[in-house]
């Protein structure tokens, strides 16, 4: 990063390459943060960080090597946004696949892990630093054929809940966002690219957009630094709970 950038924030957002991701780092980028965009898909990122004149690192959350590299190519940072991850298929239990179990721990879970420690002295040393971890309903609730996806998000959550304990009197702020459905590359990738079923999942509501989630994380980023929102749940009128939807027509 250059000198130019030396005053501002630094903000790193994984997972910036498509939906919530994208759109989280325009939204910090025009609060004034400078964004470091993370996720594997080069060619995204690099159009994304010239436009917000942000810097692009490519790097893959279940990746050691990779993970310790983006740390190093840091100086400081005050401000991660974990927001990496996704579901694949919706198999129940009895007809689990276990690659697609293992994917969902690893970029989901494990994923968040790495790229929290990795990064974390770093956001202590800001002196006001702050992680916001993009999780889901699905960390709360479950739901039939859900199974890898529900249990990888509650151990997120969980795994996101414990360290805002770990660093109580530390100059680092946590916050949870749990969205709903959220009309993204998602359903895509939880169905192997079946754009008729990924199509299906929104029939009939108004889903959120990955813009309604940004606009909520840059507003947690841009609170004062004594101001908390532990966990922020957003989901669109139309969903009560992971289960039910007013589905029109």
């Amino acid at each position: 990063m250059s000198s130019a950038n030396a005053e501002k924030r630094i903000a790193v957002v994984t997972g910036a390459s498509s939906g919530i991701g994208e759109a989280t780092a325009k939204t910090l980028a025009a609060l004034g943060f400078h964004v470091v965009a993370v996720a594997r898909r080069a060619d995204r990122i690099n159009v994304l960080a010239k436009e917000i004149d942000g810097t692009a690192i490519v790097a893959d959350v279940t990746d050691d090597a990779a993970v310790e590299a983006l740390a190093d190519q840091l100086g400081w940072v005050d401000v991660l946004v974990n927001n990496a991850g996704g579901a694949r298929g919706l198999a129940p239990v009895a007809d689990s696949d276990m690659e697609h179990w293992q994917w969902m721990w690893e970029t989901n879970v494990l994923g968040t892990l790495r790229v929290t420690r990795a990064l974390l002295p770093k956001l202590i040393d800001s002196g006001d630093g702050l992680i916001v971890t993009v999780t889901s309903v699905a960390a709360m609730e479950i739901y039939d054929g859900g199974a890898g996806y529900t249990a990888a998000k509650h151990a997120q959550s969980a795994l996101h809940r414990t360290l805002r304990g770990e660093l109580l009197g530390k100059p680092v702020r946590l916050t949870e966002i749990a969205p709903g459905a959220v009309e993204t590359e998602f359903s895509l990738v939880r169905f192997d690219g079946d754009e008729q079923r990924a199509d299906a999942v929104y029939t009939g509501i108004t889903p959120l957009v990955a813009a309604d989630v940004a606009e909520v994380i840059g507003f947690v980023a841009s609170r004062p630094s004594h101001v908390d929102l532990d966990l922020v749940v957003i989901k669109p009128r139309d969903q009560a709970d992971t289960r039910r939807f007013n589905r029109r027509g």
